[in-house]
């Protein structure tokens, strides 16, 4: 999927953590969810993750944790597990797992899918998928 500038995509893209815990403090990335009609997915290890850091961001941001599990639990995102994507994780792992090996399994998803990813982690670039920051991501939406 290649997205357009001021396209209002009805495709699907591949979420980082990092994204996803900016969406749950309000940060911009909520807007993709609230204002765009693409399909947020991720991997089961990255929702973990976002789970596992959702303390650190109430301490760091000074809000209830209760909240931002709340947010995140509003967040349509639609949750992939590894035998999903199994087939491309052996790309994956070579196109990536030297740089950050904890990324392997979101770019096996973007190949299995042949779908963007958003991330705000600069490992994906030269991984031959097409990644956007959330910056990038809302000026191509229009947003």
């Amino acid at each position: 999927m290649t997205l357009k500038h001021g396209e209002k995509a009805a495709g699907k893209i591949a979420a980082d953590a990092n994204v996803l815990l900016s969406a749950v403090t309000g940060r911009a990335a909520l807007k993709v969810f609230t204002h765009s009609h693409l399909e947020v997915i991720s991997t089961s290890l990255n929702i973990k993750e976002v789970w596992e850091y959702l303390p650190v961001m109430s301490s760091k941001y000074g809000i209830a944790l209760e909240l931002l599990e709340s947010q995140f639990q509003l967040l349509a995102i639609r949750e992939f597990e590894p035998k999903d994507y199994h087939g491309s994780m052996a790309a994956a792992r070579r196109k990536i797992g030297k740089r950050d090996p904890d990324d392997i399994d979101l770019l096996a998803l973007s190949l299995e899918l042949g779908i963007p990813i958003w991330s705000n982690d600069g490992d994906f670039s030269g991984t031959g998928v097409e990644w956007y920051t959330t910056a990038q991501l809302l000026k191509r939406l229009g947003l």
